[in-house]
């Protein structure tokens, strides 16, 4: 019992830093930085279209005509199926109780090459429920995330047909995780954990644009690694008297975890004068994640620091989409995106069921006046069905999870 519980421990506190990691590559992962982007498939690096390329690519900013205020936001709802070994399934639906949201301002003189603005946007943001009626609880009971990138950036028009950008980033999250221990008390009742956090981070998002003719136009974006650190996380357990000694009360933890680099190259083309295409690949750098190591600030014979090997592969994404305009003020979106996932078999989770996905999605623009716009999108993303046994925790069965994701967005130009 004692070695299967510190086998437990150590997996647990993996999880609460896992939530950095949904920020990037895949996991639950989507690409929400933008309604016009999202609903062109997520390509947006190759093309300039609002004010979301302060994410997607910060040289294509320079290229924005006048200035703009915008927000927008994306509630997502993930629904995973889970069939054990012994062909038990379980359902959940996870709806995300802090939305993904966006919000930018781009800023300069229409006469100037220089543009400067702010993003702040969650890479990822929501909840996950199993509960304690399933056969993962001692993997997973609860999980609830949020992250929010603060990015200002400067974008500079080197020439009529080529821009420079750069952002700084600066990373927030929290997480609040529980899940039983194999113990139990008089009464029968599973032991609880309950772990807390705060993470900090810094980065930077470049890109480079050019406007090859009037209507080709090419875009290069690298956002950095993060190294997102946690320091004095609470580690909360509830357990029999007995092993009371071996969780110490009010401990704390603390982890850097070392998040991969994305390489992003998109292309736009105006194919005519109401059709606009757009195309991507992103690279993530994900094989640089090869193992975890926390530090607590009490240890036991039983709660012991402890790294875990993680062994990641690098990933890709593949995107294209399309907008057209039906009249001057009205303009549709579609798109497609198939997504590999980093996970390596033997790492698979309740938290992150992840497999490589495909996504589909459709969008709608209106120019309700001159200086307000509406852009609306919808993004189903069929995460492929995949069937694992976790090596640390030997917990294993088969996981199929959709994601349904509605947004909508609003901007101002002046």
């Amino acid at each position: 019992m004692k070695k299967y519980i510190l086998k437990w421990v150590g997996v647990t506190t993996f999880l609460l830093f896992l939530f950095p990691c949904l920020s990037k590559g895949q996991g639950f992962q989507v690409n929400l930085q933008g309604q016009k982007q999202i609903g062109m498939g997520g390509a947006g690096a190759g093309t300039s279209l609002d004010g979301a390329s302060i994410v997607y690519n910060p040289g294509a900013v320079s290229f924005l005509k006048g200035n703009s205020i915008m927000g927008g936001i994306s509630p997502l709802i993930l629904g995973v199926a889970y069939a054990g070994a012994s062909n038990s399934s379980y359902r959940a639906s996870f709806t995300s109780t802090s939305p993904p949201f966006s919000a930018y301002a781009v800023f300069g003189p229409a006469s100037n090459r220089f543009k400067y603005g702010i993003g702040i946007y969650t890479p990822f943001g929501g909840s996950a429920k199993w509960g304690n009626a399933w056969a993962g609880k001692f993997v997973l009971e609860s999980l609830k995330l949020r992250s929010v990138f603060i990015q200002p950036t400067f974008s500079y028009k080197i020439t009529d047909k080529l821009g420079l950008g750069i952002g700084f980033i600066i990373a927030t999250g929290t997480v609040d995780l529980s899940r039983a221990i194999p113990v139990s008390d008089a009464s029968g009742n599973d032991g609880q954990a309950e772990l807390k956090g705060n993470a900090t981070g810094y980065g930077f998002n470049g890109g480079l644009f050019y406007q090859v003719s009037t209507a080709f136009s090419l875009g290069l974006s690298y956002r950095s690694a993060v190294n997102i650190k946690t320091k004095n996380g609470t580690a909360n357990f509830t357990v029999p008297s007995s092993l009371s000694a071996q969780f110490p009360a009010g401990n704390t933890f603390s982890n850097t975890l070392n998040l991969p680099g994305t390489l992003s190259l998109g292309a736009g083309l105006q194919a005519s004068p109401k059709l606009l295409l757009s195309a991507e690949v992103n690279y993530v750098n994900w094989s640089r994640y090869k193992n975890l190591a926390f530090t607590y600030a009490k240890t036991t014979a039983i709660l012991k620091n402890s790294s875990s090997p993680r062994n990641y592969t690098d990933s890709y994404d593949l995107r294209i989409g399309g907008q057209y305009a039906i009249c001057s003020v009205l303009f549709i979106r579609t798109g497609i995106a198939y997504g590999a996932t980093p996970v390596k078999s033997g790492y698979v989770t309740p938290e992150a069921p992840d497999a490589n996905r495909i996504e589909f999605s459709a969008g709608i623009g209106y120019h309700a006046s001159k200086n307000f716009t509406i852009d609306a999108s919808f993004l189903y993303v069929d995460i492929l069905k995949r069937t694992q046994t976790n090596l640390e925790t030997n917990f294993g069965g088969t996981f199929k999870s959709t994601a349904y994701i509605p947004g909508i967005s609003l901007a101002y130009h002046f």
